[in-house]
């Protein structure tokens, strides 16, 4: 991890940390670095999924028609494992 001094805008510092639920000023700004992050990557997954989408390419409605996914409890059903035991 490096280290580095900067000036911090100190209402938008405590704004976030309420946000994030974090008490220092370096989980707040490391958080919300992560955050962005996450955010940004979200977005661009969304935006190539549309883009998929209107290419034809991946039909949205079998993932939206929840009928089709496997009922909990099927032999093979991972999220079923242990529960028997």
């Amino acid at each position: 991890m490096s280290r580095t001094v900067i000036d911090l805008d100190d209402e938008a510092l405590e704004a976030a940390a309420k946000e994030l639920g974090t008490t220092t000023k370096r989980d707040t700004i490391n958080t919300a670095l992560r955050e962005v992050t996450a955010r940004y990557r979200r977005l661009r997954a969304l935006e190539q999924a549309r883009e998929l989408t209107a290419e034809g390419a991946l039909d949205i409605s079998l993932l939206l028609d929840k009928g089709k996914y496997r009922p909990v409890g099927e032999p093979g059903d991972v999220r079923d494992a242990g529960a028997d035991e």
